[in-house]
């Protein structure tokens, strides 16, 4: 009785400190922005106008505002799924139709997660339809949107439900060391989607064109070379249908690795700063960055999954979160539910390893393009997608995987 009481107590104090936390650092963004809204950085005055400056200052903080909402929304809706009964009160509605436990489980779960994301929906759209339309940068129409939606939903079925299956077979059917073999299907499992993703899911939401024959491809192939990078093609997605924002990245694993470019990108930059963009991403390949950051993903998921299967053994697990009758399936689901709750103040940590790896992904930029090019290239990107150049640094040592702009702009002039 004791541990029941003591863990109820312990997820309502995580859940209101990091409620608190998010609120705290939001505001602190909202301010900082704020107060620093009226003149541009020294450093980047000849290159960003007030006007553009003000811009991304009213974009971000717009953006902080609004998330506000949810915030409060998110912690009552957990306290309503967990303490007010509303999952006891699913699993019992879906136990009473008398299937077998395993396809029990993936009701339950398919149907929360379906309830959720109607219930997230208006969100969504107010950021697509209102925030983003109002700064200029949506491009999605009511029918793209529709589209991704049910096509989103029909990939997440017909990748999901088999998975789950295979998850709650493991926890039902193998013993103690369930949480072990279900992590070495993760992980196969993670690492097939990433060679798969490039070629049979990524098409399905855009159209990819190899990239056509001209200066432009010249100078990245002969750029691939000298970092003897092979990839299956440079392709364009059309990234304009839905936003006027741009990017680059890779995808795929192995041999089926692709450069994939915004059309947007395409039309933001010249050729140098291309070259210098794909210089840093092919960094993150040459210092195995996305190697050491699937380990990392493989490492936590393991420990999460051995917290797991302590916690799915313990019966005030279940009642202290407002769970009547234990199970694999809501032992699975509770985890994933409350887990952010008690890691929030880790974030950090993660973002530190990132912003690392994006110095070194710079520096690599630097030897094999002249690092101006990159500053132009970023100072670019940072004016067309309205990314302020003044953001909290506590804010942003929870919430951004880069760098602060002036940060990562004074590291560049320092290699330039």
């Amino acid at each position: 009785m004791n541990e029941l009481h003591n863990f109820t107590l312990l997820f309502l104090i995580m859940l209101l400190i990091s409620t608190l936390m998010r609120l705290y650092l939001s505001h602190r963004q909202i301010s900082h922005v704020s107060q620093n809204r009226d003149k541009v950085p020294d450093s980047f005055a000849d290159k960003i106008t007030l006007e553009e400056h003000q811009k991304a200052a009213d974009y971000t903080t717009t953006k902080v505002k609004f998330g506000r909402l949810p915030l409060f929304y998110e912690a009552a809706l957990l306290l309503i799924w967990t303490l007010g009964g509303g999952l006891d009160l699913l699993d019992k509605n879906i136990i009473a139709l008398g299937i077998n436990p395993i396809l029990t489980g993936i009701v339950v779960i398919l149907t929360f997660t379906l309830i959720s994301s109607i219930i997230d929906l208006p969100f969504t759209i107010y950021s697509t339809f209102v925030i983003e339309e109002r700064f200029g940068f949506n491009r999605t129409t009511v029918k793209t949107f529709v589209t991704d939606m049910l096509k989103g939903g029909a990939l997440g079925l017909l990748i999901g439900i088999p998975l789950l299956y295979i998850v709650l077979w493991l926890m039902a059917q193998t013993g103690d060391q369930w949480w072990l073999y279900t992590w070495i299907v993760i992980s196969g499992f993670s690492i097939f989607m990433m060679w798969v993703y490039p070629t049979w899911i990524a098409p399905v939401f855009n159209k990819f064109e190899p990239l056509e024959e001209g200066e432009t491809l010249s100078r990245i192939t002969g750029l691939l070379n000298r970092c003897g990078f092979n990839s299956n093609g440079v392709f364009v997605i059309d990234g304009s249908k839905r936003s006027s924002h741009g990017n680059a990245y890779f995808s795929g694993f192995g041999r089926n690795k692709r450069i994939v470019f915004f059309d947007t990108l395409l039309k933001m930059l010249n050729n140098d700063e291309l070259e210098a963009v794909l210089a840093h991403e092919l960094g993150h390949f040459k210092k195995k960055h996305i190697f050491k950051g699937i380990l990392i993903s493989f490492a936590t998921t393991l420990i999460a999954l051995a917290v797991l299967a302590w916690l799915m053994k313990a019966p005030w697990f279940y009642t202290s979160l407002g769970i009547s009758q234990p199970s694999t399936y809501m032992a699975l689901l509770l985890f994933t539910l409350v887990m952010p709750v008690f890691t929030f103040a880790f974030q950090p940590l993660f973002s530190i390893f990132s912003r690392k790896n994006e110095f070194e992904a710079d520096a690599f930029a630097a030897e094999q393009t002249d690092a101006n090019y990159l500053i132009q290239a970023l100072v670019g990107l940072y004016r067309e997608n309205a990314n302020t150049l003044t953001p909290d640094p506590l804010y942003s040592a929870f919430y951004d995987s880069h760098p602060p702009a002036p940060v990562r702009i004074a590291h560049l002039n320092a290699q330039a």
